[in-house]
């Protein structure tokens, strides 16, 4: 197991014996590549995988991959009110969809839209396939699992193995049978298209300050040699946070058909997908048609037909969003968000089409004249009107189509994807108390048993999800659910190292690894408590702490703040205690009795992930005000630029608390939590993730979540509200920072609620600032939503004071009738309160 699976994409190598069943390879992208060989015939160079990770250490790993990062922003305005935008604003004409769900409101303010182009996710005529490799596997009598058949090219190395994973035990008691797991692939061999990429990327930086440098002195940047143009740049590339190379993530459908003419009166065979997407859930469809031929046609020309299928996918008109976009997505349910950028792309293409310049790219956005019909999918103009293009239903997902076998089959690909994520209650009624641990009982005997399944695997240990008599897809997607689960979209480690479903023979590699996670149905993991710290029996729904686990250590962090905090020390022994927390310090029984209250009302999925991410995110920054208490500072925030030295009330960061005892009780009742997983992959992957995206911020003169909870959490006097609601104003213009601020206010916190009670503050300046703070919002691609979730009686109040302080600018200016007033009084409220609020 130890010894990697050698592959190589068919781009870079093909096989003389097997160049009979090699056509053309279609790229990503729908059009046709050719595989290549070397001058002399032989192969380039091969890139290996194996189903464990390498055992080079991550740092290692990450020290050889070039930046992402994009160039610094421009240093921050101090006084964004000199702004003239915000000054002087001049109207543009609004577009309006055709359908009615997308109506946007007139845009006058030029942060309403992003300055970046618009791009595809997978751009038209990339040459990256979506799978890279089909294999089938049976399971012979005499040989046990066997490879049949691996396309477009054989994978060298222990196929054995590999068989042997795609057949998992008992599968011949199934009719059918899902396993997913991973390939990593080996480090060694990416160092050589590492440099590469980052000297490409050095020279492109290079190009564009020369076209700068011409610019400012009036000459064609034109001439600036060097191919490609300056749109080609990745200046606005952002953090992947990769620890290493992309896993290969494989699908695979293990179907038995009863055929009294074999052997054992059964045939079992096994077809995997081997992709880059974590995304593997569209494949499913696929899958079963294609082994199904396969029965009846066991030849590579039936591989060979499901990969061109699948690798003929058009994904080209999904648009690439930034990070910040990315989070604003994945935390709202709105199917209309960002959908706008949806029919820019649409736009592009039918102009693309057409052979028309797209050097102007914001006037397929902001122009009516150039905007054609466009309908959205499923709906009956689309049905009617056959159109070649459409708009998604939910912007949530990317809808296409694959054609396979002459059968369009209908496909849904995520349009943000979350890090980690590859997509009965008997403790309940009979709680069974657990063996004591620091790091994972931290609610002490009667610790909720979802709360020590993060704990493990936060602090690193070694969990095993057992599924005996169940299907391997089961287990399988226990694991990944569980790495979802910790991850909340937040956290990183957790997938590299996860084994979906493995089996005993592979116990000897999979101790290797430390912290992992892994999916089994052999019982006799059960009786090997050395194997693992924590076991999750599927059938029964118990989880249980190992009696060989290893004690947790005395960390210098849990004495310095039994020091400096001797009133509270006994509050760290809640986990060692033979007692329930009466108090719930850590407020975790309280937050998973508000998950299963809304899991019991059915909630959504997007509801409960919301809350599992709020969790995660609390988790992060209380354990960076732990650091900052007892260590005098953490690398889990970057801080903030003081901007405005003499106002304390705004230069504030991190999580909020009422006070200062819930504040040290908190952190006594997490510091075991928090002293386990400062040792571990994810924490140094987080401490890299917050560099490089405080470098990508829009503003990073505001901790904007910790003014935002400020006023959400603690009651504020009306001049440190003041405050806080000016500052929120001022640093708030371009489409990036109201990006920002949106962020940290979704919809599971009351969305824009709190900003607008600034609405009714005593001051009238603040007031009228916040109106100008929503209105801008209001204008906003993404935040046109936030504020159609206000309630009425917030926007009463805002047409009321946006009135009066019209009113009064006539006033001065000697102007203005009454009447008019009043028709625009008749007017906005007619608008508001027939509007009717989601």
């Amino acid at each position: 197991m130890a010894s990697a699976l050698p592959f190589a994409p068919s781009y870079r190598k093909t096989s003389s014996t097997n160049m009979s069943m090699q056509p053309l390879r279609p790229t990503t992208r729908g059009t046709i590549g050719s595989a290549t060989t070397s001058s002399n015939g032989s192969y380039q160079r091969r890139t290996s995988l194996s189903s464990f990770p390498s055992s080079r250490s991550p740092s290692v790993m990450s020290q050889r991959r070039p930046s992402r990062s994009p160039n610094p922003p421009p240093p921050i305005d101090t006084d964004r009110r000199s702004d003239p935008s915000t000054n002087s604003k001049e109207p543009s004409s609004g577009v309006s969809s055709q359908h009615s769900s997308l109506s946007v409101p007139k845009r006058h303010h030029p942060g309403a839209h992003s300055a970046r182009k618009l791009k595809s996710q997978y751009p038209r005529g990339d040459t990256e396939n979506h799978v890279e490799y089909i294999l089938v596997a049976s399971f012979d009598i005499d040989k046990g699992p066997i490879m049949e058949h691996q396309y477009p090219v054989a994978i060298t190395g222990d196929e054995h193995m590999l068989a042997e994973l795609m057949l998992p035990d008992q599968a011949h008691v199934r009719n059918q049978d899902w396993t997913i797991f991973f390939l990593h692939k080996d480090t060694s061999q990416d160092e050589e298209e590492a440099e590469e990429k980052a000297e490409r990327k050095r020279l492109r930086q290079e190009r564009k300050q020369a076209r700068a440098a011409m610019r400012e002195a009036g000459q064609d940047p034109s001439t600036v040699d060097g191919e490609g143009s300056e749109d080609d740049s990745d200046d606005d590339d952002e953090p992947e946070g990769a620890e290493g190379p992309p896993l290969i993530y494989v699908l695979n459908l293990v179907n038995t058909k009863q055929d009294k003419t074999a052997k054992r009166g059964a045939v079992v065979k096994a077809m995997a997908i081997c992709t880059r997407h974590p995304f593997l859930h569209i494949y499913k469809p696929l899958l079963l048609l294609a082994l199904e031929e396969y029965f009846k046609t066991p030849q590579p020309s039936t591989l060979a037909e499901l990969y061109e299928a699948v690798n003929t996918m058009d994904l080209s008109l999904m648009p690439k969003l930034s990070i910040l976009e990315r989070a604003l997505l994945q935390a709202s349910d709105n199917k209309d968000l960002f959908v706008e950028k949806f029919e820019q792309m649409i736009q592009m293409r039918m102009a693309e089409d057409k052979g028309e310049s797209l050097d102007d790219v914001t006037a397929f956005s902001e122009s009516p004249e150039r905007r054609p019909g466009l309908v959205r999918n499923g709906t009956k103009a689309h049905v009617q009107t056959h159109s070649t293009y459409a708009v998604p239903r939910d912007t949530h997902e990317f809808e296409t189509k694959v054609m396979y076998n002459g059968i369009p089959i209908p496909i849904k690909v995520p349009v943000a994807v979350s890090p980690e994520t590859t997509y009965n209650d008997p403790h309940a009624k009979s709680p069974a108390p657990f063996a004591l641990h620091p790091h994972l009982t931290t609610g002490g005997i009667h610790t909720h048993p979802i709360i020590v399944l993060v704990n493990a695997m936060l602090t690193q240990k070694r969990v095993i999800f057992l599924g005996h008599n169940r299907p391997s897809g089961e287990v399988a997607e226990a694991v990944l659910a569980a790495c979802a689960l910790v991850s909340g979209g937040v956290l990183r480690g957790f997938t590299r190292h996860a084994f979906p479903y493995t089996d005993l023979s592979k116990i000897d590699d999979l101790l290797k690894v430390p912290g992992f996670i892994a999916g089994v149905t052999n019982p006799t993991f059960e009786n090997h408590p050395e194997w693992w710290d924590l076991l999750c029996d599927l059938p029964s729904g118990r989880m249980r702490i190992s009696s060989r686990i290893d004690p947790a250590p005395l960390t210098e962090g849990l004495a310095n703040f039994q020091q400096q905090n001797p009133a509270y020390a006994s509050a760290t022994n809640v986990a060692t205690s033979t007692s329930q927390a009466a108090s719930d310090p850590t407020g975790d029984a309280a937050f998973m009795n508000d998950v299963i209250r809304s899991i019991a009302a059915r909630h959504g999925e997007g509801a409960i992930r919301a809350k599992w991410r709020d969790w995660v995110v609390k988790f992060t920054r209380i354990a960076a005000s732990f650091e900052e208490s007892v260590y005098g500072t953490s690398a889990l925030h970057s801080g903030v630029e003081r901007v405005e030295n003499n106002n304390e009330n705004i230069s504030g960061h991190g999580y909020v608390w009422p006070d200062e005892h819930a504040k040290l009780r908190e952190l006594a009742g997490s510091i075991n939590r928090i002293e386990g997983w400062r040792n571990t992959r994810s924490y140094y992957s987080f401490k890299q993730d917050v560099a490089q995206i405080h470098r990508f911020l829009p503003l990073k003169a505001l901790d904007f979540h910790h003014l935002h909870d400020r006023l959400r959490m603690t009651k504020l006097t009306p001049y440190v509200s003041r405050d806080i609601y000016l500052a929120m104003e001022k640093y708030t213009h371009s489409y990036d920072e109201i990006c920002q601020l949106l962020t940290v206010a979704p919809e599971s916190h009351a969305g824009l609620f709190y900003i607008a009670l600034g609405l009714f503050h005593k001051e009238r300046e603040v007031r009228i600032r916040v109106v100008d703070l929503l209105e801008r919002i209001s204008e906003h691609e993404a935040g046109r939503h936030w504020w159609k979730a206000l309630s009425r009686f917030e926007k009463l109040a805002y047409i009321r004071i946006k009135r009066e302080a019209e009113a009064e600018a006539r006033a001065r200016e000697g102007g203005g009738e009454r009447e008019g007033e009043a028709v625009g009084l008749e007017e906005g409220e007619g608008m508001i309160m027939g509007r009717r609020v989601s």
